[in-house]
């Protein structure tokens, strides 16, 4: 399994960026994705999940309300669109797999990692 992310980019404070993630192989429809981010000094922390039995998601108390997961299991995708941005959401942000349909806020939970994308928000 191999995850590619993108979309990351600079941005003020109140705006919008999509993130996405790729996986390569021919059974995505059956990982849970995640989404975390890293900001520096930090440790990494769960942003968003979405569950491959039934799509369910779950989110950080700290993006709920600004940021939606959403998947399409036709194109191997998995999506984070990031609304109303902060600066404290500036970070370094992973894509992560996982066959796991639950626990999905633990890093522990994931096998599989992308390598990042850098989101910035200035104020």
């Amino acid at each position: 399994v191999q995850l590619q992310a993108s979309g990351g980019g600079l941005v003020q404070a109140g705006g919008s960026l999509r993130l996405s993630c790729v996986e390569s192989g021919r059974t995505f429809s059956r990982y849970s994705m995640g989404w975390f981010r890293q900001a520096p000094g930090k440790e990494r922390e769960f942003v968003a999940a979405i569950s491959w039995k039934g799509g369910e998601t779950v989110y950080a108390d700290s993006v709920k309300g600004r940021f939606t997961i959403s998947r399409d299991n036709a194109r191997n995708t998995v999506y984070l669109q990031m609304d109303m941005l902060e600066p404290e959401d500036t970070a370094v942000y992973y894509c992560a797999a996982t066959t796991n349909p639950w626990r999905l806020r633990l890093i522990a939970t994931y096998g599989y990692w992308g390598q990042g994308t850098q989101v910035t928000v200035s104020s």
